[in-house]
Order: structure tokens, then C-alpha cells, then sequence
């Protein structure tokens, strides 16, 4: 294991390690009165709950088993901030779950989309390559030939991500910015055709997901941080908690809540810079988000309650629910595995992309050292890394 891991405090002055630790007993009291509190008033919460016909569980709704495939996608980017540009590295992935035994449908490949690239300085570029990003999630996330697909994070993140990244696209190099508008292209293996990751093509992936019109894919978002309060403030008034960390007390294992309608933003969904012909899409991706759902879901004891951002298509049709839930069944039954199984794949092998990226940079540094013909140092001054910035 890193170091950094096994000597947390290392660099920390000892009298300020002794100043925080002299804190951990305050904030555990604070913590466990917190606790104690939703433990004594449970009964009372259940009882709310179920007089709003929204506490059920899922023995309800199931019927016969449906063995529905599932996978998990996730993205990530790396900028390293060197001496003379920056480094930037993008990536999406797809993971397959436990697939049944019987399934022999083929997924054409490829299953993760990647882009590595150099540009100068600015201030933008996390957040153009952040859409990108995006960009490659959604399209992954739409290719996808199975029953049930988890997406990392809200459903409403690629659209909040979207509006800041092209009112920012001009400022950026034209190299990044001509990515997210014209886009990356990909050679699929088993065609040698050419697939293009762009804006518009996202957009277009990003409505049918929202929509999941199609009967035999469901489309999920789900979050593992969030501060959204459907339940805790739109039904039982209590400002304090935030929903997940709350029904992770309150629902037994088996028990979900919802659906119910997802929080509206203070403001309506908006573009302010659309790219060329992308308003009809535009405006079709914000009605769809609009009428997103949610569903809270706690599969096994061992397991903290699920939110799930799911379309108006699927939360008026229990067999649909029925079917995600199952999934669930049968992707989250490892203990300490706190996501269904998919995304944790997933999430894991993204989250090595920024401590892969300084590997690049060595190894594009030892390729032109080979090649380079003047003082070596200079060379090397201009790849000194400052810090990489990595994020979802």
C-alpha cells in the first residue's frame, strides 16, 4: 500500500495532529446523538411514510425471475499542469456485471473511449474536458446492448456539466474545443467503421437515455454523493437530513420509496450557448429531464439505501421496476461493495487514470529525450509536472 495511506500524518506538525485527533470525541458525540435521534423516531417516520403510500416492498412487485444483464459506466479526466503546457488525459469505460450463464448476445467493442492530448495553459480546460467527458459516458451508456445500465452520478449531471463547457469552448485552445464540438473519432473493432464522440451526438445519446421509451434497456442514474431532499424535505418537512444517508436508517432491507418526482432546480434547464442545430434536441432533453423520477432502494441489511434517477417511462410501469430491482438483487450482494458491483468495476479502473497520466508524461519525456538534439535540461524543465488535477 502508498505510503501516504499507512502514514496519514507524516508531513503534519505533531501539535496539530494532536489538535484534530483532541476533536474526533466531540464530533463522534455529535454523531452518535444525530443517530440515536432517527433511531428513536423510526417508527414514526415508517408510519408517515406509509400513509403517503410511498414505503413499499419489493416482494410486491416482483414476479417471475428475469435474469437481466446489466453494466456499469463511468468516466474520468487527469490534467497534468506542466512547466510549458498542460497534459490532459480523458477517459469513459463500460463494465460488464455478473452476467447469467445463458447470455450469448454480443457487445460490439470497443467498451471504453480514451483521449490523450497536450495544450497550453488555461484556465478553462477542466471544464471543457470535463464535458468531454461526458460526452463519452453517455454514448457508452447508450451503445450498451443490456436490460439494465447504471450510469455514475446523476441523471442531471451531464446537462450541468454541458452549459459551463460551451460558454467556455472559445476560450479554450481550438484543439479541445474542437473535440467536444466536431469530435473524437474511434474505430469500432469489429466494423473498422468510424464512430464520432461529440456534443451533438451526446445530446442525442443523453434524450433517449432520459426517455428509456425502449422496453428492453433501463437507464439509471445513480448517485453516491448527494445532498437532494424529495423525501426528507418535499414529504416528512425535515430540513436537517439529507435522503440517502436518512433512509439508510429508516428502510429495512427489501423496502424502496418512490417514485416520486425528482427536486426541480431554482431555475428552469437551460443552454445559453447551443452548438449549431441543437435546439429542437435541446429542448426535447430538457422536457425529458423534467419529468425525471426518483426511487430509494435497500436491497440487503448490509447494503445503505440506493438512489435511483429513473425516467417517467419506468417509474409508471412496475414490471420495469420489477426488473431493475432484481438487478439489484444479484449485483449488490457483496458485502463491502457499497454500489452495485458494475459501477465499482468501473469506478475503480477510472480512478487509476491519474496515476497513469504521470507515466505518459515519463514516457513521452524518455521518447523525446531519444530524439532531442539540444540541451537535454531545457527539455526536461519545460515536462516538470507542478500537480495533476483529476476528477469525475
Amino acid at each position: 500500500m502508498n505510503e501516504k495511506y499507512e502514514n496519514p500524518f507524516n508531513e503534519l506538525p505533531e501539535a496539530l495532529v494532536e489538535e484534530m485527533l483532541d476533536q474526533c470525541g466531540e464530533i463522534g458525540e455529535k454523531l452518535s446523538k444525530s443517530f440515536e435521534t432517527l433511531y428513536e423516531n423510526k417508527n414514526e417516520i415508517r408510519k408517515k411514510l406509509e400513509e403517503q403510500n410511498i414505503l413499499r416492498k419489493d416482494i410486491e412487485i416482483f414476479s417471475a425471475p428475469t435474469h437481466p444483464t446489466t453494466c456499469g459506466v463511468d468516466g474520468s479526466y487527469a490534467i497534468e499542469k506542466l512547466l510549458s503546457a498542460d497534459m490532459v488525459a480523458i477517459a469513459g469505460v463500460a463494465v460488464e456485471g455478473l452476467t447469467p450463464p445463458t447470455e450469448k448476445r454480443h457487445w460490439p467493442k470497443p467498451h471504453h473511449f480514451s483521449k490523450v492530448l497536450t495544450t497550453s495553459h488555461n484556465d478553462s480546460t477542466a471544464v471543457v474536458t470535463r464535458a468531454i467527458m461526458m460526452c463519452m459516458e453517455l454514448i457508452l451508456a447508450n451503445r450498451a446492448p443490456h436490460d439494465v445500465i447504471f450510469l455514475d452520478g446523476s441523471l442531471t449531471t451531464p446537462f450541468i456539466y454541458f452549459n459551463p463547457a460551451l460558454n467556455k469552448v472559445t476560450e479554450v485552445p481550438e484543439k479541445l474545443s474542437n473535440f467536444l464540438i466536431n469530435g473524437i473519432k474511434v474505430e469500432e473493432e469489429d466494423t473498422n467503421e468510424k464512430l464520432t464522440i461529440n456534443i451533438r451526438g451526446a445530446l442525442v445519446a443523453y434524450k433517449e437515455i432520459l426517455l428509456s421509451s425502449r422496453t428492453d434497456k433501463i437507464f439509471v442514474g445513480v448517485p453516491k454523493y448527494t445532498t437532494r431532499k424529495e423525501i426528507t424535505q418535499g414529504v416528512l418537512k425535515l430540513n436537517e437530513y439529507e435522503d440517502r444517508g436518512f433512509l439508510s436508517f429508516i428502510l429495512d432491507a427489501g423496502e424502496f420509496i418512490g417514485p416520486v418526482k425528482i427536486q426541480e432546480p431554482q431555475s428552469r434547464w437551460h443552454i445559453d450557448k447551443p452548438p449549431a442545430n441543437t435546439e429542437k434536441i435541446i429542448d426535447e432533453t430538457i422536457d425529458a429531464l423534467e419529468s425525471l423520477n426518483v426511487i430509494y432502494y435497500r436491497p440487503y441489511t448490509h447494503f445503505p439505501a440506493l438512489r435511483m434517477e429513473i425516467s417517467q417511462s419506468i417509474a409508471s410501469n412496475t414490471q420495469r421496476i420489477a426488473i431493475l430491482f432484481e438487478s439489484l438483487k444479484l449485483q449488490c450482494g457483496v458485502p463491502g461493495i457499497m454500489e452495485p458491483y458494475p459501477l465499482y468495476l468501473a469506478d475503480r479502473m477510472v480512478k487509476h487514470l491519474g496515476t497513469a497520466l504521470p507515466a505518459i508524461r515519463k514516457t513521452t519525456t524518455q521518447e523525446m529525450a531519444l530524439k532531442w538534439e539540444e540541451a537535454l535540461g531545457d527539455m526536461y524543465l519545460a515536462m516538470h509536472r507542478y500537480r495533476t488535477e483529476w476528477g469525475k
